[in-house]
């Protein structure tokens, strides 16, 4: 029976993380999100067999473009959350499995510690301490070695406390381990439901898409939507510029930061500013080429006064940055921030997407000050 403690710690310590199986609620839960799915290819297949049939104008496909670039923001939103999460909830595991094997080699360390005074308690345990009050010169210790076995005692109990406090802490970090498990299981499975209905929402856009163009294949159709874009860019700004005078918000605006201003996404640069775009519409900012997804970050410090959808600039995010100076972000695909929201510089706004009828994913970025706009270029540390 002497190995018989180590042979107790040896299955205290036969704890394992298992990644327990779906309940049933959660089963019906994804096949709740599959039905829902295709209940919006179903819908989306209808959309555009309708407008197919009803020859609709350009005007209405603009409308369906909106929203429909709309949901594919709101989808691509939460598709980021869920990434997020995602990346989260593994480095809480990987955080936790650490702690799970401090925990495993204290344990082993303080169960070789305890047999060792087990077996110290054993050894003296064959001394006769009934001869030390008949022997003199034994009894002149026997006070001494009480003295020393009650220090033994009270440090064996220590040890046996810490010894459970670290079993149960143990078991409550696999059971720890076992809910990220299975809520990283159900994070992927949203993560598939989401990617699909993104796939199937950027189907519809390119449909609808193709139609719109073929609308304004003219020369003069398209300078034609060009100005009206660039006429509600131009009233967002000053709605934007309206709402930050209002607000009164103490920033140092970008004078000082000239030339320092942070690159708003990696990509190919297009210094597109002041050609010509079309007639006599010219760019009022560069084109950024960057993969879809990729983060949109801020300039600088500010706070953000528009987040919706434009025409012919799609999901536009702008931030003021004080004193006037404006920096705006276009055709992304989705929005991560809202008006009101105060941001810091390197902050991510949005990702990159090809909102606003575009063909390719890239950010549209311009800088104003009291609405006149300004070449980026000079601006960016670039």
């Amino acid at each position: 029976m002497k190995n018989s403690p180590k042979r107790l710690v040896t299955r205290l310590l036969c704890l394992c993380v298992l990644v327990a199986g779906w309940p049933l609620s959660d089963v019906q839960a994804q096949d709740d999100q599959q039905a829902r799915l295709a209940e919006l290819r179903e819908q989306l297949k209808q959309r555009q067999a309708t407008i197919k049939a009803n020859q609709a104008d350009a005007q209405e496909l603009q409308e369906i473009l909106e929203t429909s670039e709309k949901q594919i923001g709101e989808v691509a939103r939460r598709l980021e959350n869920t990434r997020q999460a995602q990346a989260d909830n593994q480095a809480r595991q990987q955080a936790l499995l650490r702690e799970q094997d401090g925990l495993k080699k204290a344990i082993l360390a303080q169960q070789d510690l305890l047999a060792s005074q087990l077996r110290s308690a054993f050894m003296a345990g064959n001394y006769d301490y009934a001869k030390m009050v008949f022997y003199q010169e034994e009894a002149k210790s026997f006070e001494r070695i009480l003295t020393y076995y009650k220090y033994v005692n009270q440090a064996r109990q220590r040890e046996i406390t810490k010894f459970k406090d670290n079993v149960t802490q143990l078991e409550q970090v696999n059971a720890q381990l076992e809910d990220k498990a299975r809520e990283l299981s159900q994070l992927v499975s949203q993560q598939k439901n989401q990617q699909e209905e993104l796939l199937a929402r950027q189907q519809d856009r390119k449909q609808t898409l193709a139609r719109l163009n073929q609308k304004i294949a003219s020369d003069e159709a398209q300078i034609k939507e060009l100005k009206a874009s660039e006429d509600a860019l131009v009233a967002a700004i000053e709605e934007a510029r309206r709402a930050a005078e209002r607000a009164k918000t103490r920033l140092d605006g970008l004078a000082k930061l000239k030339g320092k201003l942070l690159v708003p996404v990696e990509g190919r640069l297009r210094r597109l500013f002041g050609s010509r775009r079309q007639g006599e519409v010219r760019w009022k900012g560069v084109i950024f080429e960057a993969s879809e997804g990729n983060a949109v970050k801020a300039i600088s410090h500010g706070q953000i006064v528009y987040a919706n959808w434009l025409k012919g600039f799609g999901l536009v995010t702008i931030v003021d940055h004080g004193k006037g100076y404006m920096s705006v972000y276009g055709h992304n695909q989705a929005l991560l921030k809202q008006a009101g929201d105060k941001v810091q510089r390197g902050e991510r706004i949005a990702l990159v997407g090809q909102s606003g009828g575009q063909n390719s994913p890239n950010l549209y970025f311009e800088i104003r000050h009291k609405g006149k706009a300004l070449n980026p270029s000079s601006w960016l540390d670039i």
